[in-house]
C-alpha cells in the first residue's frame, strides 16, 4: 500500500477526543485518523453509488408529474421559508 502524507490541522478539542479514542483502542493517532478517513470514504461512496442505482432509469418528467400532485396550499406553521426567500413567486410552473 503506498502511502501519502498530508499535513492535518485539527481543533485542538477534536485532535484531544480522536487521541483519547485512539488510545481506548490501543492504536496510533495516525492508525486511527487514517481508519477514520477510509471509513468515511466508503460511507459517502456507497451512498452515491446507492442513489445512481436507484436513480436509474428516472427521468426528469417522472419527477414533474410527481410534484404536480401537491395541493397549492400555504405551508403548516413552522414550515414557512425564511424571510429572505419572500423575494421568489409565490406559485410553482409545472
Amino acid at each position: 500500500m503506498s502511502k501519502g502524507t498530508y499535513p492535518l490541522k485539527l481543533p485542538s478539542s477534536i485532535k484531544a477526543a480522536a487521541a483519547r479514542l485512539a488510545r481506548e483502542d490501543g492504536v496510533s493517532l495516525n492508525q486511527w485518523i487514517a481508519v477514520a478517513v477510509a471509513q468515511k470514504v466508503s460511507a459517502v461512496e456507497m451512498a452515491a453509488d446507492f442513489f445512481k442505482r436507484r436513480a436509474h432509469g428516472a427521468r426528469p418528467e417522472d419527477l414533474k408529474a410527481f410534484l404536480a400532485m401537491v395541493p397549492d396550499v400555504p405551508p403548516e406553521p413552522g414550515d414557512e421559508l425564511p424571510d429572505q426567500a419572500d423575494d421568489r413567486p409565490a406559485s410553482r410552473s409545472a
